[in-house]
Parts: structure tokens; C-alpha cells; sequence
């Protein structure tokens, strides 16, 4: 973990600075509208993503080093090959599970953030999960085991896997050539994120486009037929962490509420979207019928107001760097203690970024169990003691968000000003 908190605290200015980079570019080229709110609800996604994975906060059924000791049946040395076939590998695993994450209700729960944007763009591609805790997975790596693919080469391949789905969430590169018949490209994952009934649950693959012409998923982008993005049910909220957890909640409720045991059970495995005979009437939820014509969610803020939520932005972002490069100081209390704080940080400016009046209690809370720390635990002291100056400038700033959220939470500024779509 201590690897990859170094390896997070290179790669987050990088990928800020090119969704950055991408913003401007498209509102210079294009006169393309920046939406600030989306923009760093997906940013604050792809946070709480690496804070969770960072802290180690899942468990695995079945590890990838079990399938390795049981059903090698050769070992490869360690040259280019190896990484060739674990690439290949964790490519294909990633295809089932994506697929399966838009075909099933349960696991569509884990993936529903990656797709809550209703704009694509690189900020999105961050809009990760944080509401797996169980991995059941790995045994889609099975063909990886078998050839001896030992657990260090996935270790090391799967972060680049990951990182290589990045760049082509975006809509400023056209059609690609040849490349369109290989790799995964904007235009194929533009389909992706589309939610007209012509694209929907198309294109699964994560580099290889291959699987899906393999196993029939595939959908190449229509030239007259331009992509709508978002999900059928849109979240209508910033907040990343209410976003990741929506859909269970609906399935929990839809769960309770059925009246045969046959559909409090099968609802969980059903196609995505599913729900027992008569549900949509008697409980409704809001649904988008029709993607040509519907809002977008948005909220409003003054000048003063929108620097406020990049101010407290890039603090988040300065806490995770700190975490990152002093990770290995803290023990896993310490850090999970400084974890949460961050939590809270980013669920209390989602809130104000939503018009939420909760989101005082939050901002409070938060400030509270930060003072709370400083003045009366010495849990976070390795860092002070690694750099004095952290300690004042934390107590200055929970001091001075305390007193910023209570006048933005008596303003008639903001809260005169109601959350609407436009």
C-alpha cells in the first residue's frame, strides 16, 4: 500500500492537471460551458476512490495468489511475455466484470458512479467506486493462474490497466483509423456512456475492443446519432459517496417492500434496473424516458460561493498529498483516523455543493473531531513532528471553514438560490 500511495501522489496532479488541461481547451476551441459542480463532484470521486483503496478497505474471497498456488500448470520467466499475458489477462477479467456490473442489479450498485456524469470528459473517468468491500472476482483471472503468472506481475500490471482507461474519456478525439478494429478508443467508449437505447450496455471492454465483437456487446458510434450521457436514473446530487450508494438503498427499500420472499431474493440478481410488478406505479423513482429531451442537474452559486468549494477542493487535495507522502509514518489507526477526517471533508462540500443545509452539521462535525485530534489525541503527532508547521495550518483551517460554513449556511445567497436542472 505504501508503493502505491507514492505512486498516487505522481499520479493525482497529472490527471488534474490534463482534466484541467481539457477543460480549457474545449471552453477556448469550443466555447464549451465549465461545469464547475460536475467537475469536482468527479474529481472528488476519484478521492474518496484512492483514499479507500489506499487504506486497503475491501477483503478478497479467494485471492489471485491461491488461484496461483492451485492451478498453475506452468510457470513463464519473467520477460516481456509474462506482462503480455497478465495485460491480456487482467483485460479480459475486466471485461466480465464490467459486463456483469451492467447486466446484474447488485453489481450495477459498484459501477453506477463511473457513469452518474451527465457530461464526458477526463473528470469522469475518476468517478470511481468506493462501495465494494468484497471482492468475488478474481477468479476471472483464472487463465492468468494457470499459465504462472506469478501475483507480483498483477500487482504490478494492474495499476497500469487501470491508468490506461483514462485518456479516452473524452469526446475531442474523433474516429481513430485502423485503431477503431484493436483498442478501446473515445469513440467506442463515448457509446459506453451513453444512455440512448441504441448504445446502452455496449462496449464493456477496458483496452481491448476485441472482447466485445467476441462475445456481442459490441455497438460502433452512429454518425447520426449523437451520444446522451448519464444513467436512466440520474443521481441528481454531487455527492460521491450518496451517488455510490443510491442504488442499493433502492434496492434495499424495493426489497422490504416486495411481498413474495421469491422477489425480496431475486430482485438482487434480476437485470439492472429491475423491479417487482407494480413498483414503478406505487413507488415511484425519477427516470429519464427520454434522452433527447430532459435537464441536466445543476446548482448555482455566486462568485464567492463556487471559490469557496475549490477552496475547500484543493485543501482536500493537499491532505490526501500529505497522507500519500507520509504514509509510511502512520500506523493503519492513524490513518484510517486521518482517512475518515478527509471523508467528512469531502461529504460536507458535496452537501454544500448540492444546497443541502446538512451539510453545516457535517462541515461542524468535521471540524470538531479535527480540533478534537490535535487538542487531545497525539494520533496525528508523526506528522507534525515530520513538519511543524502542519500543525497550525490544520488548526487554522478547521477554524476557519467553521466560521466560512456558518455565514454561506445563514446567507440568503445561497439558500435563497434552490437546487434546480437547467
Amino acid at each position: 500500500m505504501e508503493t502505491y500511495a507514492k505512486i498516487l501522489l505522481i499520479a493525482s496532479p497529472i490527471f488534474l492537471f490534463l482534466v484541467m488541461a481539457e477543460k480549457l481547451y474545449g471552453y477556448l476551441r469550443f466555447k464549451h460551458e465549465f461545469r464547475t459542480m460536475d467537475t469536482i463532484s468527479s474529481l472528488s470521486s476519484g478521492y474518496t476512490n484512492t483514499l479507500k483503496d489506499v487504506l486497503g478497505l475491501s477483503i478478497t474471497i479467494i485471492s489471485y495468489k491461491w488461484f496461483y498456488d492451485h492451478v498453475a500448470l506452468f510457470e513463464i520467466k519473467s520477460t516481456i511475455w509474462v506482462y503480455i499475458i497478465a495485460f491480456i489477462a487482467l483485460d479480459f477479467s475486466g471485461y466480465w466484470v464490467h459486463r456483469l456490473a451492467h447486466e446484474v442489479n447488485f453489481f450495477w450498485n459498484k459501477h453506477a458512479i463511473h457513469h452518474s456524469s451527465e457530461e464526458f470528459n477526463l473528470a469522469c473517468a475518476l468517478r470511481q467506486s468506493i462501495s465494494t468491500f468484497v471482492n468475488i472476482f478474481t477468479f476471472f483471472l483464472i487463465p492468468a493462474a494457470i499459465f504462472g503468472v506469478k501475483p507480483e506481475v498483477i500487482g504490478i500490471v494492474a495499476p497500469i490497466q487501470l491508468f490506461a482507461q483514462f485518456w479516452y474519456h473524452t469526446v475531442y478525439i474523433d474516429r481513430m483509423g485502423f485503431l477503431e478494429k484493436i483498442i478501446v478508443t473515445p469513440s467506442h467508449h463515448r457509446v459506453h456512456h451513453a444512455l440512448n437505447p441504441e448504445y446502452l450496455d455496449k462496449n464493456h471492454g477496458q483496452i481491448f475492443i476485441i472482447w466485445d465483437k467476441l462475445f456481442g456487446t459490441f455497438q460502433e458510434e452512429l454518425p447520426n446519432l449523437k451520444p446522451v450521457y448519464g444513467i436512466t436514473r440520474p443521481m441528481a446530487t454531487w455527492n460521491p459517496i450518496k451517488i455510490n450508494f443510491k442504488h442499493l438503498w433502492l434496492l434495499i427499500l424495493d426489497a422490504w417492500r416486495a411481498d413474495s420472499w421469491k422477489d425480496k431474493l431475486r430482485i438482487w440478481f434480476m437485470p439492472t434496473g429491475w423491479r417487482p410488478d407494480g413498483f414503478e406505479e406505487k413507488y415511484p423513482v425519477d427516470k429519464i424516458t427520454n434522452p433527447y429531451n430532459f435537464q441536466k442537474y445543476t446548482t448555482e452559486f455566486s462568485v464567492g460561493a463556487r471559490t469557496w468549494i475549490w477552496v475547500q477542493f484543493y485543501i482536500t487535495l493537499g491532505f490526501l498529498s500529505i497522507m500519500f507522502y507520509y504514509f509510511g509514518n502512520l500506523s493503519l489507526t492513524q490513518l484510517l483516523l486521518y482517512g475518515l477526517m478527509i471523508f467528512l471533508n469531502i461529504y460536507a462540500y458535496t452537501e454544500f455543493m448540492d444546497k443541502n443545509p446538512s451539510f453545516l452539521f457535517f462541515e461542524l462535525l468535521k471540524n470538531l473531531y479535527g480540533i478534537g485530534m490535535i487538542a487531545f489525541t497525539d494520533f496525528w503527532n508523526p506528522l507534525f513532528e515530520q513538519l511543524t508547521v502542519l500543525k497550525p495550518i490544520f488548526l487554522t483551517y478547521f477554524i476557519v471553514s467553521t466560521l466560512v460554513s456558518i455565514y454561506y449556511f445563514r446567507s440568503k445567497e445561497v439558500f435563497d438560490l434552490k437546487a434546480k436542472t437547467a
